[in-house]
C-alpha cells in the first residue's frame, strides 16, 4: 500500500487563513460594504449574464473589463489588469517579483496575507515595525533600501491600523529603491491619497485595488493592478490561462457602470466610520485609533478575546486582530442599524 504524499517543508506548520463567517445579526468582522448596488446593477448583470456562452472560455485578456477600469481611474489601459481578488494580483506580482532568492519588505503592523503570499511564493519576508500612529517616515524609507529587497509592500490605507501613508514618502521610497513597491490601495475610496500618479515617473510602482469595497462586489472576487505597462505584461507570463471568469467580468464592468451609485453609498459608510470613533471615545476603557478606511481599530482594557466574545454572545462580529496589534479589535462600518448594535452591544460590555 502506499504512503500518503509529503507536502513541502513547513506547510503543515502553517494554519490555514480563515476569516470567521457567522450567522449574526451584525457581521463586522471583514469590512464588506454593508449594501448592496441598486437594482439597476442587478439588471444589468442579469442582461449581461445571458448573453454570455458559458460553453466558451472568458475573455483571456479581460479587454472590455480592462478598458473600464482603466477609464475609471484615468490611466492607460496597458497598465490596468484584474484577477480573483486583490490577493491573486499580489501573489501573481510576487511570482513574478519575488520567489526563492528573493526579499519581500512589510511595514508592520499591516496586512496578514503580504506576508503569507510571499511564503507562499518562498519570497523571503523582512518585517519592519512601525510605532503608533504608524506613519511612514524618511527612516523607514531608509531602513527598507538598506534590507536590499526586490519587493516592498505599503499598505494605504492600512490595515488593521486604518491610516493612510504619505504619498510623498512612497515616492521618495520608490526613488530610492529599483525594487518593485506595491501600495495596497484596497481602501484608498474611503480616505488618503492615491499614490497613482506615482507611476509616470516611478515605473517601479504598483497600485493594487479592488472591487470588493466600494463598488460592494465582494462576492465577485475582483481585484486590480494599475501599473507601467511592463509589469502588466509580467503579470501576464505568470497568471494562470483564463483566470478571471466571464462572470466575475460582467459583474466587474456592470459594477463600473454604477459608480455614481457606489460613490453614494461611500458617503453612507464614512458617516458610520466617524460615528464609531466618536462614539467610541465617548465611552471609557478604550484606545480608539482615527481611521481613512471603511473600518475602526480599537484596544479595549479588558482581555480582547473576552470583549469579542461578549459581542459575539450578542449577535456581533468583530476582528480580533491581537496577533498583529496587542489587544486590538476591528469593527467594520456597517448599516445604521448595525452600528446601533455594536455601541449598544459594547457599552453593555464593558460596563459588565
Amino acid at each position: 500500500m502506499s504512503r500518503p504524499a509529503t507536502p513541502r517543508p513547513g506547510l503543515r506548520d502553517v494554519a490555514p487563513y480563515h476569516s470567521p463567517q457567522l450567522d449574526v445579526v451584525a457581521r463586522l468582522n471583514t469590512n464588506e460594504c454593508p449594501y448592496p448596488l441598486p437594482d439597476g446593477f442587478v439588471e444589468e448583470l442579469t442582461a449581461r449574464v445571458r448573453a454570455t456562452s458559458l460553453n466558451r472560455y472568458p475573455d483571456g485578456q479581460m479587454t472590455e473589463l480592462r478598458e473600464a477600469l482603466a477609464a475609471s481611474v484615468g490611466h492607460p489601459v496597458e497598465g490596468a489588469w484584474a484577477a480573483n481578488g486583490a490577493n491573486e494580483i499580489i501573489t501573481e506580482l510576487l511570482l513574478a517579483y519575488g520567489g526563492p532568492g528573493r526579499r519581500a519588505v512589510v511595514f508592520e503592523p499591516t496586512y496578514l496575507l503580504h506576508s503569507r503570499l510571499s511564503w507562499l511564493t518562498r519570497t523571503e519576508v523582512v518585517s519592519l515595525r512601525l510605532a503608533s500612529p504608524w506613519i511612514l517616515a524618511s527612516h523607514d524609507v531608509a531602513a527598507a533600501v538598506d534590507a536590499g529587497p526586490d519587493v516592498v509592500f505599503v499598505c494605504s490605507p492600512n490595515n488593521p491600523t486604518g491610516n493612510a501613508q504619505p504619498v510623498e514618502v512612497v515616492a521618495a521610497l520608490a526613488a530610492d529603491t529599483d525594487a518593485l513597491v506595491i501600495v495596497d490601495e484596497a481602501y484608498v475610496e474611503f480616505g488618503g491619497r492615491t499614490s497613482l500618479p506615482l507611476i509616470a515617473d516611478h515605473p517601479n510602482v504598483v497600485v493594487v485595488r479592488t472591487l470588493s469595497k466600494a463598488f460592494a462586489l465582494a462576492g465577485a472576487r475582483i481585484g486590480y493592478a494599475l501599473a507601467a505597462p511592463e509589469v502588466v505584461e509580467d503579470l501576464e507570463r505568470v497568471r494562470l490561462p483564463y483566470h478571471l471568469s466571464a462572470l466575475s467580468q460582467a459583474a466587474g464592468i456592470a459594477a463600473l457602470h454604477h459608480a455614481p451609485a457606489a460613490k453614494g453609498i461611500l458617503d453612507r459608510i464614512r458617516a458610520e466610520r466617524d460615528r464609531i470613533v466618536r462614539e467610541l471615545r465617548a465611552m471609557s476603557g478604550l484606545t480608539v485609533h482615527d481611521s481613512d478606511a471603511n473600518f475602526v481599530l480599537f484596544v479595549p482594557e479588558r482581555p480582547a478575546a473576552t470583549v469579542w466574545s461578549e459581542l459575539l454572545e450578542r449577535g456581533v462580529l468583530v476582528r480580533d486582530l491581537s496577533a498583529v496589534v496587542p489587544n486590538a479589535l476591528r469593527v467594520t462600518a456597517g448599516t445604521e442599524h448595525e452600528v446601533d448594535l455594536f455601541l449598544k452591544s459594547l457599552e453593555e460590555v464593558l460596563s459588565g
